[in-house]
């Protein structure tokens, strides 16, 4: 069975006539009774293969519809007459997904990337696989998130395994996005593993530990504030190794509030708001424990006064934040110098402090005159 693209149809007219013997994106041979339920059935999947599973499950009772999915950009589109099957002939006017439609978004939506645009058989050959699967080893070896094939020679047919012997899928026209029991006899082919969605993230460095994200388009922070510049975009669920958490600037979001943010490997902050588990982490270490290395050449240490207090990349408070004063602590100043006039707190004062990591700091919030005596000009 063939399974090659073919043209859009506009005005109810098909362009291309030659389609028309042509067979469907995705098509099967035989029926399967549905499931109600949705998930990830089994233990193992990494967090990305996880969340793949969540955005097809999402698409419960969406149409099935032939060519659906393969807009620019991963989504729902409408579909069109596939040229042979009656049950097709209101594809054009049904929003969904085929087969590997459905298999793309749930993928996009995991990890941000279009990583599997193009047929079943596309994807069966895809470059991003990590692991496959010959059609006689079964489900054995499959966890959730896997992509099951059938076809023989040439795929016509994809499905995600959720585990315990279910998938979920886009089947065929006239019908809509399901569970089904998965079918390993006739024309199955085997499975892949989408690269990265079976590796579990390693043991984080430095005695932290493993937690898992949830949401999608969170944001990692230079510092613990959602002013801070970006370092990073969780596109879905995934997998971050926590190192410490303290309590910082107080967030709301998705009807929660909450003041305690971690610090990940790379150095960068989460907000716990986005971090499965309690407001404040069990096991983990607070970051506020470490004491204030003793001032480095050449600098002098202050005391700041105030909470929420911000360092920034230069002496500007519309500079990029680069670190963040809960509570009042100790600074190790190099020099000073007159840049931005800031008014905070009743104070104004133009004079600012560079510190040791190179961040600056508004002299309103170091104890002591507005221009720190014994402290060189920068």
């Amino acid at each position: 069975m063939k399974n090659i693209r073919t043209r859009r149809r506009t005005g109810g007219a098909l362009l291309g006539a030659g389609v028309l013997a042509l067979s469907a994106w995705c098509g099967v041979p035989a029926h399967a009774a549905p499931d109600a339920s949705c998930a990830a059935l089994a233990p193992g999947a990494s967090a990305t293969a996880q969340a793949a599973v969540s955005a097809a499950c999402a698409q419960i009772g969406v149409w099935y519809s032939w060519g659906g999915g393969h807009g620019a950009t991963p989504g729902a589109t409408y579909g069109y007459y596939d040229g042979s099957d009656p049950d097709s002939l209101h594809d054009d006017e049904r929003m969904g997904f085929d087969c590997s439609g459905l298999v793309r978004h749930a993928y996009y939506q995991a990890t941000g990337k279009d990583l599997l645009n193009g047929t079943s058989d596309d994807q069966f050959h895809s470059s991003q696989s990590s692991a496959r699967f010959s059609a006689a080893q079964g489900t054995g070896p499959l966890l959730p998130g896997d992509l099951m094939f059938w076809g023989s020679g040439h795929i016509h047919h994809v499905a995600l395994y959720l585990g315990d012997g279910q998938m979920v899928e886009a089947y065929e026209s006239g019908t809509r996005i399901r569970v089904a029991p998965v079918r390993t006899g006739g024309d199955y082919a085997g499975a892949i593993r989408v690269d990265g969605s079976g590796t579990p993230t390693p043991p984080p460095a430095g005695g932290g530990a493993t937690f898992e994200t949830w949401g999608t388009g969170v944001r990692t922070r230079s510092a613990p504030s959602v002013r801070a510049s970006v370092v990073d975009t969780f596109a879905g669920p995934t997998q971050v190794s926590v190192q410490c958490q303290e309590h910082a600037e107080s967030v709301s979001a998705e009807g929660y509030t909450n003041d305690v943010w971690s610090r990940l490997a790379d150095g960068s902050w989460l907000t716990n708001i986005y971090v499965k588990g309690p407001a404040w982490l069990p096991g983990v270490a607070d970051c506020g424990g470490t004491d204030v290395p003793p001032p480095a050449a050449g600098s002098t240490a202050h005391q700041t006064w105030g909470t929420g207090v911000r360092t920034h990349g230069e002496p500007s408070v519309n500079a990029a934040v680069v670190g963040y004063f809960a509570q009042p602590t100790t600074v190790n100043v190099v020099c000073q110098a007159h840049a931005q006039e800031v008014t905070a707190e009743g104070y104004t004062n133009d004079a600012w402090s560079r510190l040791t990591d190179g961040s600056w700091l508004t002299n309103i919030y170091l104890k002591g005159p507005a221009w720190l005596p014994g402290v060189p000009t920068c």
